[in-house]
């Protein structure tokens, strides 16, 4: 199974790219929608948060007033971490529900709009981010929304950086044109790169280098690795555009961290197990499995 991050600041455009991966076949889990399913009325979700905030959190009709519990969270860290702590253990295993109804080839979206403000990038098989110059998300946004201009600006300044989202990308998708644009380069994505990618991981097929493909980014491949395998301490170093290594105790360890990476991206060579090559068609980089000098 391929796992996608999709993000994009306000006004974007990352919705609509959701919706296109979508009808392309992708299952897609929206996080925001994911986290108002969870407190809706007769849900244990609601009643947890009744319970540590009062019937004063509730709407006349019995569902949550969320303004009225924003005002509460966002002016005490301590009652934000309470909800934070009743809620997202709850769309975790939502989250994870609806992953594990997907097919073993299938590509899941994850579309979470703070993917780069969370520092959860490494969760994915690949970041797709949507951008888009910030006049024109103004734009969409005043125009489009209805939202206040100082209200706008507000909203994008407390996001993050377009430079911290180039720099956590894996895909840029440019929406600063037209509708039918934006979903030709989907489509493109589509085909070239996420479908293969999918069917490499779930078949164990590595991808073939072709083309010019983008050398390996070291520091997002190497916090995917220490993701996946549980080891935050891993060393991981580029050994050429297209070849990581990753350093380890010994042959043992060699060997359980090469069975390890089933599922990761990483196809381990049967030929030569301290070795693996990724199933991306994008990023065809070779890992080395080393024993530490």
């Amino acid at each position: 199974m391929l796992r996608i991050g999709l993000t994009g600041g306000i006004g974007a455009g990352k919705s609509a790219v959701a919706a296109r991966l979508a009808e392309l076949g992708a299952v897609v889990i929206d996080a925001d929608r994911l986290a108002r399913e969870v407190v809706e009325p007769g849900t244990p979700g609601l009643a947890a948060i009744v319970e540590a905030f009062g019937a004063d959190v509730l709407a006349a009709d019995g569902s949550l007033d969320r303004p009225k519990l924003g005002k509460i969270v966002f002016a005490d860290d301590a009652a934000r971490a309470r909800l934070n702590g009743i809620t997202h253990p709850l769309i975790g295993a939502l989250t994870a529900e609806r992953a594990a109804a997907a097919p073993p080839d299938g590509i899941v979206v994850h579309d979470i709009p703070l993917i780069v403000e969370g520092g959860s990038g490494a969760s994915f098989h690949l970041v797709v981010v949507v951008m888009a110059t910030e006049e024109i998300r103004l734009r969409r946004l005043t125009e489009l929304r209805g939202m206040p201009i100082e209200d706008a600006r507000a909203r994008i300044a407390a996001q993050a950086t377009d430079e911290q989202r180039v720099a956590a990308a894996d895909v840029l998708l440019d929406n600063s044109g037209a509708l039918p644009q934006l979903r030709a380069a989907v489509d493109a994505l589509w085909e070239d790169r996420l479908v293969p990618y999918a069917s490499g991981i779930a078949n164990g097929v590595a991808a073939e280098a072709a083309g010019a493909p983008v050398p390996a980014d070291l520091e997002r491949a190497a916090a995917r690795l220490r993701n996946w395998l549980h080891r935050p301490d891993l060393r991981v170093e580029q050994a050429g555009p297209l070849e990581l290594r990753a350093f380890l105790a010994d042959a043992d360890e060699v060997r359980s961290v090469g069975k390890a990476l089933a599922g990761s991206g990483w196809i381990l060579d049967g030929t030569r197990g301290s070795t693996a090559r990724s199933a991306d068609p994008g990023q065809p980089t070779r890992l080395v499995l080393a024993v530490a000098p």
